[in-house]
């Protein structure tokens, strides 16, 4: 008997395979048996399969698949660096947004860099995505599918929100795709680390939730008239307030605290600044990631030896500080190089 064609609703080719939940997906799949479920949902979260290449599935089936969940973002372009170790996807999702995708590979673990918005509002003027402005927030099924896309060239282990924009300036659908990446994915709280340049609502309400991912805490600057110029939402929010809230989610959460640091050549990297850094982050009990600048518009790299000055001045001071190794630069997938272009 003629199986009746799956509805096909065109919400749901936006939001992508990832945009539609089990419940929702068991609707699309009610003419087929009911174990088709299971199998469509397992090879979409375990193995990043698309419809087409499911092949434990019926190719009519497949087929309608294969435009019912079709992909929400299009690879414009895939860049490789560091001998293949590391890759960066430029997608246009839908409206015509751009981001940007970075995956780094390490002999102990394969990282993804996920965009949570295309573009960014922060307006830090060292980095090249918030020189390029707000676009608009990324539903959650765009953020997962950004680790689906690098699942499928190697096995992710972590995930990093650290790619373009702001995660808890979009909060709920930032939450979301954590939640999904967890849950369906299998990806442990402790291998999903949320950046933020210190959104003190947002660290308040990721207190409460009971999911004890890791906090990176973009700083840049530890006192508060540098860092009004360097992270301007600290007008909103400075120090003191942002340290109180920190320190709440480290005794609910018991994770430790990250601060990145973004090495500025004669900006943020002279003796004082290694104090004043210490002594915020011994406050917190937190560990300093030392990142040399990747050099934008009016601002310029330290230089390696300048960087391990810094580093070697905040250990003497009690501070575990490592110096992050940069991947990626010739392809502009470093640090504060997405842009989305």
């Amino acid at each position: 008997m003629a199986r009746t064609p799956l509805p096909i609703r065109s919400h749901l080719a936006v939001l992508g395979p990832y945009g539609v939940t089990r419940d929702e997906l068991a609707a699309l799949l009610a003419d087929e048996p009911p174990y088709r479920v299971g199998q469509v949902w397992d090879a979409l979260h375990r193995r990043a399969a698309w419809p087409a290449e499911m092949t434990e599935l019926p190719m009519a089936l497949r087929e309608r698949l294969a435009v019912a969940l079709a992909p929400a973002l299009t690879p414009v372009l895939l860049r490789e660096a560091d001998g293949g170790e590391t890759l960066k996807w430029a997608f246009e999702a839908e409206g015509g947004a751009r981001i940007e995708t970075v995956l780094m590979a390490y002999p102990d673990r394969v990282t993804v860099c996920v965009s949570s918005q295309a573009g960014c509002a922060m307006g830090c003027p060292f980095c090249a995505t918030g020189q390029g402005g707000f676009v608009r927030h990324l539903r959650s099924a765009e953020i997962v599918e950004q680790v689906a896309w690098a699942t499928r060239e190697r096995p992710v282990t972590h995930v990093v929100f650290m790619g373009m924009g702001e995660p808890l300036a979009n909060y709920d659908q930032t939450l979301g795709a954590v939640r999904r990446l967890h849950d369906e994915m299998g990806i442990s709280w402790r291998r999903l680390t949320l950046s933020t340049v210190g959104l003190v609502p947002g660290i308040r309400r990721l207190t409460t939730e009971g999911i004890p991912v890791n906090l990176a805490l973009s700083l840049h600057a530890a006192n508060d008239e540098l860092r009004n110029e360097l992270v301007p939402i600290n007008r909103r929010y400075p120090l003191a307030r942002l340290a109180e809230a920190c320190a709440d989610y480290v005794a609910a959460t018991h994770r430790r605290l990250s601060l990145e640091w973004a090495v500025i050549g004669g900006v943020n990297d002279r003796p004082e600044h290694a104090e004043e850094l210490a002594r915020f982050a011994l406050r917190l009990g937190a560990h300093v990631n030392l990142i040399p600048l990747n050099e934008t518009d009016g601002y310029r790299a330290p230089g390696l030896p300048r960087a391990a000055q810094f580093r070697a001045r905040l250990r003497a001071l009690g501070v575990n500080a490592t110096l992050r190794r940069t991947r990626g630069q010739q392809i502009a997938a470093a640090c504060g190089q997405l842009a989305g272009r």
